[in-house]
């Protein structure tokens, strides 16, 4: 079975396409800006955020040459000051990786308020067709109201949205799931 983050991968292969945009709301230690800069290619954009340095330190060295790739030392709830003009309609794929930056100091962690104003402007700026994937974890504090709070959230989107939901069902400890979002009009 493929874990949360393999499912996002997969979604988002079937989405995007060189010259497409796309955002890392949660840039971490890069691994899933390098995911998007790869699919988008040299004539696409990326553009990322982390709000903490070493995670951005971290994911500059794995990115190390990809020009298409613009990082951000913000939260993500700060998407809308920081894209060019020109991203309103052409993301083409956000990705949220929520929870803490593994390795690193487990009190530094996404939270409800930040996460859903993210989300609200990543909508505004998605291309019809496009894509927002979050990856929730609920197995440390807060987890599990972060992840209530973002699917009640993605209940109450309007028709031009349609949301879907996976988790395992028959964990033994709480596994994460992936709430996946597409523009549809």
């Amino acid at each position: 079975m493929l874990r949360a983050t393999e499912l996002a991968h997969l979604l988002l292969r079937q989405t995007l396409k060189p010259g497409d945009w796309a955002i890392d709301a949660t840039v971490g230690n890069g691994h899933d800006t390098l995911f998007l800069a790869g699919e988008v290619g040299a004539s696409g954009r990326v553009f990322g955020f982390d709000v903490q340095e070493q995670a951005l330190a971290s994911a500059e060295k794995r990115l190390d040459g990809l020009t298409q790739i613009t990082l951000h030392h913000a939260g993500h709830e700060r998407m809308s000051d920081l894209l060019p003009d020109d991203a309103k309609g052409r993301i083409a794929a956000v990705m949220f990786n929520l929870g803490y930056l593994p390795g690193e100091d487990h009190g530094v962690t996404t939270r409800s308020e930040t996460t859903i104003a993210a989300l609200d402007q990543a909508l505004g700026f998605l291309a019809v067709k496009g894509i927002v994937t979050l990856v929730l974890y609920t197995g440390h504090p807060g987890g599990a109201e972060e992840a209530a709070d973002v699917l009640a959230y993605a209940r109450k989107l309007p028709v031009q949205f349609a949301a879907s939901h996976f988790q395992r069902l028959n964990a033994a400890s709480p596994a994460p799931e992936l709430l996946a979002i597409e523009r549809l009009r």
